[in-house]
């Protein structure tokens, strides 16, 4: 048996012959067969949006003789969003924040000039945007040594995160641990910016090594899994947006 079916063979299997989403007192819930899914806590998947409801049936329905929840990015965020947000709001807000002062879109290359360059062009807007949207004025620095950010502006951006629902708070959170930038995840969690093109601005410097020195098998296989969650995570803010 190869490790791959091995692991496949540990999953639970598929019991469910139907997903959809149903409207139920007000909300629109996850059904399988008719019956609620639950998450860990015993809580409902269920939400205001009909357009969430439906992208998380389409992760059960697309689910095979085994159920993978690593192929369920959206049902696992929800669970969260919906079993722990509400316990732990502040620490979520002060994550935002940290993740504002070592952005990744302040900390520009020494060298070489074109790889600076690239930096720039895709980042410099950004930081403008957030300066200029959400008061998040963040200074760019050469290095990886952070430098210190205007308090304020770590201010602005844990006061933002903390005026969002729990479901685009947990978004956000996880579009910074993505994107490794507070000021990406912020844009695409406003609609001012593709989750897909965030993804591709947040790996410069990765694509700058593979263009220098090639691909390598089990890092691009990475790269595709990571590509899918920024994919996501656009999907989930489109929805809550409509």
């Amino acid at each position: 048996m190869t490790q791959q079916s091995q692991k496949q063979s540990q999953l639970p299997r598929r019991f469910y012959k139907t997903a959809s989403a149903c409207a139920h007192e007000g909300n629109w819930r996850v059904e399988l067969d008719g019956r609620p899914v639950k998450t860990p806590a015993k809580n409902e998947l269920s939400f205001a949006s009909q357009d969430l409801a439906a992208l998380v049936a389409s992760e059960w329905s697309a689910q095979g003789e085994h159920i993978d929840p690593s192929t369920m990015p959206l049902t696992r965020l929800l669970n969260v969003a919906i079993d722990r947000a509400p316990l732990t709001r502040d620490a979520m807000a002060d994550e935002i924040a940290k993740y504002a002062e070592t952005d990744l879109v302040c900390h520009l290359a020494e060298g070489p000039t074109e790889l600076r360059e690239r930096q720039d062009a895709g980042w410099r807007p950004w930081r403008d945007w957030a300066g200029r949207e959400l008061d998040i004025v963040l200074v760019p620095v050469e290095g990886i040594i952070a430098s210190p950010q205007p308090a304020a502006s770590l201010t602005a951006a844990r006061a933002h995160a903390a005026s969002l629902d729990d479901i685009s708070l947990t978004g956000l959170t996880w579009g910074c641990a993505l994107f490794g930038s507070a000021v990406l995840a912020c844009a695409v969690e406003r609609g001012a910016l593709k989750a897909d093109e965030a993804f591709e601005l947040s790996r410069i410097d990765e694509a700058w090594q593979v263009e220098q020195w090639g691909e390598d098998e089990e890092a691009m296989d990475a790269l595709s899994r990571r590509r899918k969650d920024a994919q996501s995570i656009g999907k989930l803010f489109a929805a809550l947006s409509r």
